[in-house]
């Protein structure tokens, strides 16, 4: 009976985790939120995990989901503010060549998802990213890549920076400001890495673009383009100097410096973001444009997620005695970093974090943080292996996609590929040697 409950167990968590890497599952129409409640209604409905076992907090990891709305709601208010599309347009302004829209779209990428969510970071920034390259007249294809790239090394940085970063947080206990202090210098040679990668393969195109195919395809019609783009910029322009679009934007921007001064004075971050959700929420905005902001399906599918892996933890991974794997808890920063990486382009980074977990607990206590501190950076900088390696690559295509740019897996796999190596490299050199 008990085998035969592993192995129900296993299939049913097999086939979500492969739903939720794909975005689908074959013959169906379902999206990743439904995907997880599906997995986890049938972990229930099968009898593999109770009701009070499913929504206890040993399964359901609240104190995350408290963290990831909140930052939903800081960054939606900062969304609608304007505030992106300002800091994009005042960059811009001082760009000159598509070599400098590289390096102003890594900048900026990678700074903002170090310390906001890095995929609500893409969704702002993906179409002001292709306005500036139209703008340019330049091919969107390498500024593109080095949007999602960016957002992915950036996020490493600290704990607010994607959802695993943020189940790590919670559940390591590692304070804001000691997670930062031993990952961004990383993620800062990362970014470099990323821009002289990019720089590199696209050098061709980053210096004649005005002639290539792809800059033709993303400035045609060439009649009329720069007077659509101009009426554009001035309505936007309009919008931006309203006077509540202003209040709103210099109370977002106060409200966001004040969350992250608080994250690294120490205090409990779940704590701090809900409180910063609840500043902004005071005020005459309709709520409902708020809410519209809140991506729902994210949070429906964190709770199945961590239903159906609680209960493949407890009806497989319980029986594999992981505190004896010697081979990964002796070297807690080289073999965790490519078990993570490995596993995270196999079934996301996310599942991948929730099961490595108990192989953290089984590392010697002097060695935790540092295993917690690999664990994160490479689940996040292996997400840069394919197009298919995070959400926020998937949100770049398909929003790209919206525009009439097409970011094919095989582009993205020419630069994926050395930046992930390099980056992975950078990540484990730099804990070893501080570790």
């Amino acid at each position: 009976m008990h085998d035969a409950a592993a192995w129900l167990t296993a299939l049913l968590f097999g086939i979500t985790v492969i739903g939720l890497a794909r975005g689908g599952l074959p013959g169906v129409r379902m999206d990743r939120a439904g995907i997880a409640f599906v997995g986890a209604a049938l972990m229930l409905v099968t009898g593999m995990l109770t009701l009070p076992e499913a929504v206890s907090p040993a399964s359901i990891d609240y104190e995350t989901l408290v963290l990831l709305f909140s930052m939903m709601i800081v960054i939606g208010t900062l969304r609608l503010s304007g505030a992106f599309e300002r800091w994009t347009r005042a960059a811009a302004q001082r760009i000159r060549s598509p070599l400098a829209l590289l390096a102003a779209t890594i900048g900026l990428s990678g700074l903002l998802s170090a310390f906001l969510v890095n995929d609500i970071v893409c969704v702002a920034l993906t179409p002001l990213v292709l306005h500036v390259a139209r703008r340019m007249r330049c091919d969107p294809v390498p500024p593109l890549i080095a949007l999602a790239a960016a957002a992915n090394v950036g996020s490493a940085g600290t704990i607010t920076g994607n959802p695993q970063n943020m189940i790590i947080g919670v559940r390591s206990g590692i304070p804001y400001g000691v997670f930062a202090l031993h990952l961004l210098p990383v993620v800062l040679a990362g970014l470099v890495v990323t821009f002289a990668v990019i720089a590199l393969l696209y050098r061709r195109a980053l210096v004649r673009l005005a002639a290539s195919p792809a800059a033709s395809r993303a400035a045609s019609p060439a009649a009329g383009i720069d007077d659509r783009d101009a009426l554009a910029d001035l309505r936007a322009d309009r919008r931006a100097r309203s006077r509540p679009l202003r209040r709103l934007r210099r109370k977002a921007i106060i409200v966001t410096i004040a969350t992250i001064i608080l994250f690294c004075a120490g205090l409990p971050i779940a704590l701090v973001a809900v409180g910063a959700a609840a500043v902004l929420l005071v005020g005459r905005l309709n709520p409902r444009r708020i809410h519209g902001q809140i991506d729902w399906s994210v949070l429906v599918m964190f709770v199945g997620l961590f239903i159906v892996v609680h209960g493949f933890q407890l009806r497989v991974v319980d029986r594999w005695r992981i505190e004896d794997w010697g081979w990964v808890t002796s070297h807690p920063v080289t073999a965790l970093s490519l078990t993570a990486a490995g596993l995270s382009n196999l079934v996301s980074n996310v599942p991948a974090v929730l099961l490595l977990e108990p192989l953290v607990r089984a590392v010697p206590a002097a060695s935790r943080q540092t295993a917690w501190l690999a664990l994160a950076m490479s689940s996040t900088f292996a997400g840069n292996l394919t197009i298919l390696g995070s959400v926020a690559n998937l949100i770049v295509a398909e929003r790209a996609r919206r525009e009439g740019v097409v970011l094919t897996f095989g582009e993205y796999l020419r630069a994926g590929v050395p930046v992930t190596i390099l980056t992975l490299a950078l990540g484990i050199g730099w804990l070893c040697l501080t570790g």
